[in-house]
């Protein structure tokens, strides 16, 4: 294994398979400027780590390198994890996936929600993508009395009958069915069935001392310009979806504020604020195609229920302008137009600012991506295409 290379001044720490070599080149293209912030890299291929990489800066106010142990905030990469931990439960029968939401939470059937399954709710189909009024972080880090004020809301279409993504809500509802479901927090679900077994660094819920290897999130101005520009032109519906009712910033991070916040952090919002390494984000989606360290989180059967497709197309208030639209399993993403990743059987889940996480069952591949410099273009992508071009050349 290589120990580490440099790119245009750029030093590359970590280690990767010479044959590796075009993948870690297109991470350390993708990179920030050096003091702008840093990014990690891992793939995993048959169950083996074959690049585990990074560089930069993992808190510019201080000048703290990026390292080994680096976790990153996954943001909505987060929303995969959880549906892998979902699914495991799903696989125990622990939970019955295709059973209504109300059949373990009475109190969500109100207002025509009453036929709304656990994995349509997994699929962005429950119509409840925004709280109806303003809320403060305090309340958003209440995860089970922001389930409970989602579950009172009348939904945009009853029943399921369409679709449209859930940033932010999609969290506290999914932990809420696990919580009456299966009697266990979601967090710990996933904590000791998959984290712990696979000896992953990554949490859905940060402790301590996650929290002092977290790194700090930053966003160019460039990005903030757009945000504050576009964001307030979609509506008050719009700007709820996207900030919680407010509780975050139009960026989702800011100075000490939204995905920077501690209180954030420890929250558990399955919706987005995990944080982990890219080795442990790579390690947990090989496992779900591969004997992983020993240790297939999901059996086949389990990983095809995850990915049957459960919403595409156009959501409730697209229009074709929108398109590309994205492809959902239960609380994946699929390749799609939008998202093509390796090719058509990848599964996984993306995040704001350039975060990727995804499984190919056909390649063996666990791909884990992360990054504090949020990026207008997903930064993932050339490093892909790369990684899809060495795949290619060595079948």
């Amino acid at each position: 294994m290589t120990r580490f290379t440099q790119h245009r001044g750029k030093l590359v720490r970590g280690r990767f398979t010479k044959d590796m070599a075009p993948v870690v080149e297109a991470f350390a293209q993708s990179l920030p400027d050096p003091a702008a912030g840093g990014a990690a890299l891992s793939v995993w291929r048959d169950g083996r780590e074959v690049v585990d990489v990074h560089a930069g800066i993992a808190d510019t106010r201080t000048g703290r390198p990026w390292d080994a142990d680096t976790r990153a905030v996954l943001f909505s990469a987060t929303k995969g994890l959880a549906a892998v931990a979902v699914a495991r439960l799903g696989q125990k029968l622990l939970l019955d996936l295709d059973a209504p939401v109300a059949s373990v939470w009475p109190e969500f059937a109100v207002h025509g929600k009453g036929g709304v399954t656990m994995t349509d709710v997994l699929a962005h189909r429950a119509g409840l993508v925004a709280p109806d009024t303003a809320m403060s972080v305090e309340e958003l880090v209440d995860i089970t009395g922001f389930a409970k004020q989602l579950a009172e809301q009348r939904p945009m279409w009853p029943n399921a009958r369409s679709h449209l993504y859930h940033a932010l809500t999609w969290g506290p509802l999914v932990s809420e069915i696990v919580r009456r479901g299966s009697g266990r927090d979601a967090t710990d679900v996933f904590a000791r069935d998959i984290a712990a077994s696979l000896d992953a660094a990554v949490t859905l819920r940060a402790d301590d001392r996650d929290l002092a290897r977290v790194a700090y999130t930053t966003v160019p101005p460039e990005v903030e310009l757009t945000a504050s520009q576009t964001i307030p032109q979609m509506g008050e519906p719009a700007l709820r979806m996207l900030t919680a009712g407010g509780a975050l910033p139009l960026t989702l991070v800011g100075d000490g504020t939204g995905l920077n916040d501690p209180r954030v952090l420890r929250s558990g919002l399955l919706s987005a604020a995990g944080v982990g390494t890219a080795s442990g984000l790579a390690r947990i989606w090989s496992a779900t195609v591969r004997p992983t360290r020993g240790v297939r989180v999901l059996s086949g059967h389990a990983v095809r229920r995850l990915t049957t497709p459960r919403s595409e197309g156009p959501g409730a208030t697209d229009t074709e302008e929108d398109a590309p639209f994205h492809r959902w399993g239960a609380g994946v993403q699929l390749a799609s137009d939008a998202l093509d990743w390796l090719g058509p059987a990848s599964f996984g889940h993306d995040g704001a600012g350039g975060q990727a996480g995804f499984a190919d069952p056909g390649y063996g591949i666990g791909f884990g991506y992360v990054t504090n410099r949020m990026a207008a273009a997903p930064p993932a992508g050339p490093i892909v295409e790369a990684l899809r071009s060495v795949l290619d050349s060595a079948s």
